[in-house]
């Protein structure tokens, strides 16, 4: 028991080490191994002049499951979820243009239809014909516009809290958005606890070596980021596809959180009454984010709804 004592206090002292003097080392360590298990392997592929690195999942001989993420995210965000996915579908989460480790110019174009564009080009690359689709907030508008502009190459298409339309009631991040404010950009370290309470109901706590980290990373890209938010509020709000949604083919599961305050819920209603025969789950403790606030129970509605097609 001595020993075992002696080998815990050592193992914690190297932690505490790491996270004081290494927080990037320990971030990528804690990242690394919620890949590993999710059974998540790092992976790239040449898109045209950018590379576009990715994670994959499950048998390369499984229907694929092409899942993007929100603004102001990474290929990361579905880790949590793959362990529910990987071994039934094969999972790719890309790295979206402009986020993550993909190239991030801000003399390119990042509206919503270049980025289905370059989505299309990247299942070229992959040699995926048809595919699910599956994305959160900006990658749900991503998804859908995808299914508008190449339905074609489609099986079907989940819309985790998306973006891309109006609902009858204005969300939170409309109405600061309404008076130039956006309210997705981190002022500093300790402003990223106001950030994660804005996106989750139930928000993680976050260490202040990672917030710092957040911060830093937000920073560098800081003008870049502050272009696609404005671009993605303009194509949702401006432009929003609500009158289009007739046209969507593809079969639709639509996935929401009750108190999202960046998209409100109204938009559910919007989505399916466009979309025919569009299912709908609407989760009554979750926020922005029903794939890593409640990552069991939308992968069981997922499923569900992925075996019927």
């Amino acid at each position: 028991m001595e020993i075992f004592i002696t080998v815990l206090g050592i193992i914690m002292v190297g932690l505490i080490a790491l996270y004081v003097l290494f927080p990037r080392t320990l971030f990528g360590f804690f990242r690394d191994t919620l890949r590993k298990r999710g059974k998540l392997t790092v992976k790239s592929i040449r898109v045209g002049d950018m590379i576009w690195p990715y994670l994959e999942g499950g048998s390369p001989d499984a229907e694929p499951l092409v899942l993007l993420h929100g603004f102001g995210g990474d290929k990361d965000n579905w880790a949590a979820y793959a362990p529910e996915i990987v071994g039934k579908y094969r999972l790719i989460s890309p790295d979206l243009p402009g986020f993550g480790e993909n190239v991030r110019d801000i003399d390119r174009d990042y509206d919503m239809a270049t980025q289905a564009a370059r989505v299309r080009d990247f299942l070229d690359a992959m040699g995926i014909e048809k595919c699910h689709i599956g994305g959160n907030s900006m990658g749900g508008f991503v998804s859908l516009r995808f299914a508008l502009d190449f339905p074609e190459r489609l099986i079907s298409m989940t819309l985790f809290n998306n973006a891309g339309v109006v609902g009858a009631n204005e969300s939170k991040l409309q109405q600061e958005a309404q008076g130039g404010k956006n309210p997705l950009e981190i002022h500093s370290p300790d402003d990223v606890k106001r950030m994660l309470a804005f996106v989750a109901h139930k928000p993680m706590k976050v260490p202040g070596q990672f917030r710092k980290i957040f911060y830093e990373d937000f920073a560098v890209h800081r003008d870049l980021l502050d272009k696609i938010f404005w671009t993605l509020v303009e194509d949702g709000t401006v432009k929003p596809l609500n009158d289009q949604l007739g046209q969507v083919k593809t079969p639709t599961l639509i996935i929401w959180g009750r108190h999202d305050q960046l998209i409100d819920v109204s938009c559910v209603d919007v989505l399916k009454n466009g979309i025919a025969n569009a299912e709908s789950v609407v989760f009554e403790d979750v926020g922005h984010i029903p794939m890593i606030e409640k990552p069991k129970a939308t992968a069981r509605h997922h499923l569900e709804f992925l075996a019927k097609h």
